[in-house]
């Protein structure tokens, strides 16, 4: 490699930061092209990088390979120069090379960076495949695969509740111990009609097979280009149930095949259920016999009729209230006094005065009546009372 061409492949390296897996010339078309066009193409990572020369530090074109469907050869046989069309997300492309050794290696890489598997059927030497084998690996290390958290299980109530089977399917279940909820006795163009009319319902369809005691499976899986509908064949042996595909997978029950199917899609498509019919009119429901619907009348209460109160003419005046007490009039409580008691005895005191003295008056008076003359007797004024001479002679 001259100096030149690595200071280029670092250049590259740099600008599109993916590991290189495999670079040589070719040519590429588009379906709506009419010319086949040379460039230098490198496939780095899961991305094919086209130079319109080998000199080039920076790519012409990029073609994402990660949403390929298929690589097809225009024919079958072996010739020179071999052209092969991928079939991609938004469009068909072309690619021709000249020699049919190099096409095979363009091819298996191709499918081996994109599928994450070597390619079984390819015809390459055992250096060749190692080769494969190793840019696998690295691809691998490169982007890991996602691990999808385990779902949790649903809930009782959302469960939906067992189906009646029909004396076919009870037939075609003998062998197997329980069929799956997403297990339909139709054909497999009633099995697409149904995922394409309700794709809400779900994208897994179990059904019988045309084989007797075989099962096949349809699932309508969306794709960027849009939906596309695929059918794969179970076949029930004696050990369990064989998914027929490159490389057969066997597994126990029929509810495996399922969470086969859903675990490679990554938990994108779901069983298919059918839709229950619901409701969408309330109608209402007619009252009992024994219930009234009409509201009650409110009762009329005639009012009492009571004579006027006469009032009387002479009325009693009632005595005046005591004059309001002054705000400034502040009185002591007694309890607060502090020579009550000396208060009272005074009080009482004079009270005992007063009485002796309006009883000395009385006894005074009396006095002074029996020691006024009259005509019949007088009193002398000595110290004792003694009747006069007359009033004796009487």
């Amino acid at each position: 490699m001259s100096l030149l061409a690595r200071v280029v492949h670092k250049r590259r390296a740099t600008i599109t930061d993916l590991p290189l897996y495999y670079s040589g010339h070719l040519l590429k078309k588009l379906t709506k092209e009419k010319d086949f066009k040379e460039y230098y193409g490198e496939l780095r990572g899961a991305t094919l990088f086209l130079y319109k020369d080998d000199t080039q530090e920076t790519y012409a074109e990029k073609v994402d390979l990660e949403k390929l469907k298929s690589i097809e050869l225009d024919s079958p046989y072996r010739k020179t120069p071999t052209i092969f069309t991928l079939k991609l997300h938004t469009e068909d492309m072309q690619l021709k090379i000249d020699n049919c050794d190099t096409e095979e290696e363009w091819r298996g890489y191709i499918l081996t960076i994109v599928k994450k598997e070597v390619p079984s059927n390819m015809q390459l030497l055992p250096g060749q495949m190692l080769l494969l084998q190793s840019a696998l690996d690295q691809e691998r290390r490169r982007t890991p695969p996602k691990v999808c958290p385990r779902l949790p299980p649903r809930p009782p109530f959302l469960l939906p509740p067992p189906r009646a089977t029909t004396a076919a399917e009870d037939k075609l279940d003998c062998g197997s111990p329980e069929l799956p909820t997403c297990f339909f006795s139709v054909t497999r163009l009633e099995a697409e009609k149904m995922l394409e009319e309700n794709p809400e319902c779900g994208s897994i369809i179990l059904r019988p097979s045309t084989l007797t005691n075989n099962y096949a499976l349809t699932l309508r899986q969306p794709m960027p280009s849009g939906p596309v509908m695929r059918n794969f064949r179970v076949t029930s042996t004696d050990s369990g149930f064989v998914i027929e595909l490159d490389t057969p997978v066997l597994v126990s029950s029929l509810n495996e095949v399922l969470e086969y199917f859903i675990k490679k899609t990554e938990y994108r498509l779901h069983p298919f259920l059918a839709c229950q019919p619901y409701d969408t009119c309330i109608d209402p429901s007619g009252a009992p016999k024994y219930i009234s619907i009409t509201p009650p009348v409110a009762k009329i209460i005639p009012k009492a009729q009571v004579a006027p109160m006469l009032r009387s003419q002479t009325r009693e005046e009632l005595p005046p209230l005591p004059p309001p007490k002054q705000e400034d009039e502040y009185v002591l409580p007694e309890d607060q006094c502090p020579d009550v008691h000396n208060l009272n005895l005074v009080r009482l005191d004079g009270e005992l005065r007063d009485v002796l003295k309006l009883r000395k008056e009385n006894v005074y008076n009396e006095t002074d009546m029996w020691n006024t003359p009259t005509k019949n007797n007088h009193w002398k004024k000595s110290g004792t009372a003694e009747w006069s001479a007359d009033s004796a002679a009487d």
